[in-house]
């Protein structure tokens, strides 16, 4: 049998494999040192299936810790009464996937459509309002009526009706506020007599910079503290929403129990307010309950206006501040 052959560029030159004596190969066969067997396939793609399901086991774990991380910090920043909204919840890396998975997992419930809060909290006023200043980083603070109210005024207010938050500030409140299940209305009532800065409502602004605006802090356990008008503002926005008889009557039943605003705080928001009614109708109602810190209120710098202001037809006008009030607001004090 003859076995020589000739080596051409580009052939394989290794020894070819002999075969049995007697045998004439059709063709001639080499063994090629690269050629990988089956097992060896077998062998390499079983540890490629081993190395991926490795590799999507860790990333899988990475994942599970991070949301579960993410989680843990949800949770520690909603109070019982707290809220977020989908908003937020985006803006902080949270997907829409993965709130709807919080959900399903018993987490979060959705008081209405667009907003969250903790698996068996209270949905509260108070938590509401801490949501829209200090996470929606909303320039909304609780003003007027309600401020009164809830600085422990709420006996001269009008009786008979549902309470209602009422928020002042140059931010709107969202749409999904008033989708909400809260036992108390919510009204915004707009920026409010004054052209003062706008300041967050966070808790990075000092309480003397809220103070000089006629704002401050007050502890609204369990949802935090929330910013609200002084008394002097809450008046003077009051003022400033009156707009008829009944509103004056309220007005000067609340200005009778005013007997501790500070002149100070007076002078500074009236050089600030805008509202020639609204400081009309609170400087005659102050003068006409005498109290003392009404003497030492300067009004040097503020701006009165000109012509009469009338709130109410057949009124009785002020001499001083030239505003007609009600001529029976002593009867309607009793």
């Amino acid at each position: 049998m003859n076995t020589s052959y000739t080596a051409h560029v580009g052939e394989n030159t290794q020894a070819p494999i002999p075969l049995w004596a007697g045998e004439e190969p059709a063709h001639t066969v080499y063994k090629n040192p690269d050629k990988v067997t089956i097992s060896e396939s077998l062998l390499d793609n079983l540890n490629y299936q081993v190395l991926a399901w490795v590799y999507k086991k860790c990333i899988l774990v990475t994942m599970s810790d991070q949301n579960e991380s993410k989680l843990n910090r949800l949770l520690a920043g909603l109070s019982d009464t707290g809220v977020v909204s989908s908003r937020w919840l985006r803006a902080q890396g949270y997907s829409s996937s993965l709130v709807v998975r919080y959900v399903d997992s018993g987490w979060l419930v959705s008081p209405a459509r667009g907003v969250y809060m903790r698996k068996g909290g209270s949905l509260r006023w108070e938590g509401v309002v801490r949501t829209l200043q200090w996470m929606e980083g909303l320039s909304l603070h609780v003003g007027g009526r309600f401020a009164l109210a809830w600085l422990g005024h709420e006996h001269y207010l009008r009786l008979g009706e549902a309470a209602v938050i009422t928020l002042y500030g140059p931010d709107r409140v969202p749409g999904w506020v008033g989708k909400l299940p809260l036992v108390e209305g919510v009204e915004y009532c707009g920026k409010g007599p004054f052209d003062l800065p706008v300041l967050p409502l966070t808790d990075e602004t000092s309480d003397q910079a809220l103070l000089d605006q006629g704002l401050e802090r007050r502890e609204a356990a369990p949802s935090g503290m929330l910013v609200c008008s002084t008394p002097e503002r809450a008046m003077l926005e009051l003022c400033d929403e009156a707009s008829d008889a009944s509103g004056v009557y309220e007005v000067d039943a609340l200005m009778q129990g005013m007997a501790t605003l500070r002149p100070q705080r007076l002078e500074m928001l009236l050089s600030y307010c805008r509202s020639i009614k609204a400081k009309r109708l609170f400087l005659a109602l102050a003068e006409r309950h005498g109290h003392a810190w009404f003497s030492h209120l300067s009004l040097d710098g503020v701006d009165l206006g000109r012509g009469k202001r009338s709130l109410v037809s057949g009124g009785h006008l002020h001499p001083r501040y030239q505003i007609t009030l009600p001529g029976d607001l002593d009867e309607q004090l009793g």
